[in-house]
């Protein structure tokens, strides 16, 4: 009789070593990129590029009332996704980017509408997408930097979790 499958095993057996390879240099990658702010730590943006999709990323996500795309760096978080797990999205983000060139240059409010222009495109769509990605998402792919996307929303990260989980799974009499 065959030994009893964890789903430990599961998982295991699902993931090949290249996708955890990959996995590690991702997270070392957003470890050493969020330590620093040296541009020259960008892999698939310029500083140049990687200065005008964090100003849209930005306004996206302004930092208003609370923390926003700045203070979580998501800049770091899609420059990794672009060059890892979303690399089909380099087309999207090079043909936006044109569209976009020097409005990190720009006054907010100027920004703000050119941003406007573009928010039916697909690389806005791309961007949005990355930018709440990277604000919410584990600091260790490189953005939510402090966790202050996850301090905002009140999130509690902790490892494990006892009932009740919420008001939906407490016993009531």
């Amino acid at each position: 009789m065959p030994a009893a499958s964890t789903r430990r095993d599961w998982i295991f057996g699902s993931v090949g070593s290249v996708t955890f390879a990959a996995i590690a240099a991702a997270q070392e990658h957003a470890r050493r990129a969020i330590k620093t702010t040296s541009p020259s730590l960008f892999e698939f943006f310029t500083a140049d590029e990687a200065a005008d999709v964090a100003a849209l990323a930005a306004q996206i996500l302004p930092s208003d009332d609370g923390p926003g795309a700045d203070e979580a760096g998501v800049i770091y978080f899609i420059d990794r996704a672009l060059t890892t797990f979303d690399a089909d999205q380099r087309g999207v983000y090079r043909s936006g980017m044109t569209e976009i060139q020097g409005i990190a240059a720009r006054p907010k409010g100027d920004q703000l509408q050119w941003v406007r222009s573009i928010e039916k495109s697909e690389f806005f769509e791309v961007v949005r997408t990355h930018t709440l990605l990277g604000y919410l998402g584990s600091p260790n792919y490189g953005g939510n930097r402090n966790q202050v996307g996850w301090k905002y929303i009140q999130f509690d990260d902790r490892m494990a979790w006892e009932p009740p989980f919420g008001y939906y799974d407490a016993e009531t009499k």
